[in-house]
Formats: structure tokens, C-alpha cells, sequence
């Protein structure tokens, strides 16, 4: 069984490649817009203080930013999981490039990811990824990031966000948001990864999708596998966009219940439940009667 099918994407990824009036915006790191298979990709750079497009090809930064951007955006029928390539992708980087790093998940401070969220929201996406880890936390940074949030909300785009990998029980500014989804990662059996991060909110308002030993691109020319978290989320908001271009006047609540709530049990435990995109699609389906449920 591939990852697409065990979050249920492959048969709605049948239907529609998405979009472009549904946009998605990818907070994250820049993007080596020249590779193949992003080519001919709705891409649109928001303005910010980094460049979209790649200028240190091996940096962290930007190999995640390819990385996230292959799951969402890459042709279909190439190595990545490209769940939504019709699509417009919004880029909003907020990681900085450094040769040489360390390896380690590249970070931004609350202020940094605030104003993307905003940028996001103002340019009209529908759906924000944020594949981020935090740095320098302070009260008013925090509280910048949960009234970015908010106005997320009240403008009616659903946030996806990275639970984390430090192996935690707990929850952030950002995973404990009422609108946020947040989400932790899951093996190919279905199990919660000893990194992912969990807890209370996690378990009520989140989802699992794959983390481990996901192949999307590379920016070298050759395929990169990579998991956690941040590999886990775009599974969520690929699913949303798909599910937005098959439900255009859908509210957001109509749509983030689906998608939370379709196929799953009640919630009890600091582990989400796994993202059913099918069942999501049939419960949209069910309640806009102009659907077939085939």
C-alpha cells in the first residue's frame, strides 16, 4: 500500500489534480523553481524578506522548501507525491540560506512567521503550510503568532502546521490554536513516530499522515527521502486543496470538519487519528447532493 492510499488520496487524487483558483500557500523554505518537474507549476512568489527561488541549492532551507513543494506541487507521475499540482502554490519563505549546515530542521522566530501568515492570508490562499520549527520564543512574538493566526480564522483559511519532532507530550502557540490542524506523523502501518510530538490538542484537532521514509524532490536532480512532522503536513493540506477545488463555495468549517472529523472515532487520546481523504471527499459529497459518491 502506497502513502497516498493509506491517508485515502489516491482515489480522490483520481478526480482532480486540483485548482488554480484554489491557492496554497507553503511557509517554509525557497525553492528550486527551475527543477523539471515543478516546471509549468502555478507558482507565485509572495513579497517577504527571501527570495522564492534558490540561491544556495544544497542549503537546508531550500532542500526542505523543494522537498514540501514536491509533495504539494510536482508534476503528477513523478517521484513525488505532487497531491495538488493544479493548484496555484503560494511561496512565502521564511528560512534563511546557509552552505554547509548543520542538517538540522532550519527555524524562524514567532515575528518572522507571523508576518508570512499574514502575507498569506492578504495574497488569498485558502490553505497555509507551515512546516516550521519556532526560535527566540517571547511574549510579545507569541502573542504576534496567535493574533496572525486569528486572522487567519476569521478570513477563513484553514492553517496546517507541523506538530514537531522533539519526542514531546505538550503543545505550542501554534498546535494549541482552536484553527490550526495540527499535525504528527505516522509510519506506513499507521503508528505515531517516536519524534512526532503529541497531546491533548494535537489528539482533539489534529491529524497523523506519513513521516516516514517519504521521497519527494531533491534539488541536486535526484529524489530526497526525508520524514518527520514537516513531511507529514502537506499530506493534510494537499487533501484541503483537493478537496476545495471539488467544493469551491464550501466554508472552511464545512471543509476542516471533513477533513478532521470523516471516518474517524472520538477523540480520547494524545494521538490523532489518521487523515482519511476519501472519507472526506463522501461526507462533502453527502451533504452537496449534486455529488456522486462513486
Amino acid at each position: 500500500m502506497s502513502l497516498l492510499d493509506i491517508v485515502g488520496l489516491a482515489a480522490l487524487m483520481e478526480r482532480t489534480e486540483g485548482k488554480a483558483e484554489i491557492a496554497v500557500a507553503s511557509v517554509d523554505g525557497p525553492v528550486a523553481l527551475n527543477h523539471p518537474d515543478l516546471v509549468g507549476a502555478s507558482i507565485r512568489e509572495l513579497p517577504g524578506n527571501r527570495k522564492a527561488s534558490c540561491s544556495i541549492a544544497d542549503s537546508v532551507a531550500c532542500t526542505h522548501g523543494t522537498f514540501v513543494a514536491g509533495i504539494l506541487s510536482a508534476r503528477r507521475g513523478s517521484i513525488a507525491p505532487a497531491i495538488c499540482p493544479g493548484c496555484t502554490l503560494f511561496l512565502r519563505p521564511i528560512f534563511a540560506e546557509a552552505a554547509n549546515g548543520n542538517g538540522q530542521m532550519p527555524s524562524a522566530t514567532p515575528e518572522e512567521l507571523a508576518d508570512a501568515i499574514y502575507a498569506s492570508v492578504d495574497a488569498g490562499a485558502r490553505v497555509i503550510n507551515l512546516s516550521a520549527a519556532l526560535v527566540q520564543p517571547s511574549w510579545k512574538g507569541d502573542r504576534r503568532l496567535q493574533e496572525s493566526l486569528d486572522y487567519a480564522a476569521r478570513r477563513g483559511v484553514i492553517t496546517v502546521a507541523a506538530a514537531g519532532n522533539q519526542g514531546m507530550v505538550g503543545s505550542s502557540t501554534i498546535t494549541s490554536h482552536s484553527w490550526v490542524i495540527p499535525v504528527a506523523a505516522c509510519n506506513g502501518q499507521g503508528w505515531p513516530l517516536r519524534q512526532s510530538n503529541l497531546g491533548g490538542s494535537i489528539g482533539r484537532r489534529g491529524l497523523s499522515a506519513p513521516g516516514e521514509n517519504v521521497t519527494s524532490l531533491g534539488t541536486n536532480g535526484e529524489p530526497r527521502t526525508f520524514g518527520g512532522t514537516s513531511a507529514a503536513a502537506p499530506f493534510v493540506t494537499g487533501a484541503i486543496a483537493l478537496l476545495w477545488s471539488e467544493f469551491p463555495g464550501a466554508s472552511a468549517i464545512q471543509v476542516k470538519l471533513a477533513v478532521t472529523h470523516a471516518g474517524t472515532r472520538r477523540r480520547t487520546t494524545i494521538a490523532p487519528p489518521i487523515l482519511n481523504a476519501w472519507a472526506a471527499y463522501r461526507a462533502m459529497a453527502s451533504a452537496h447532493s449534486g455529488r456522486s459518491l462513486s
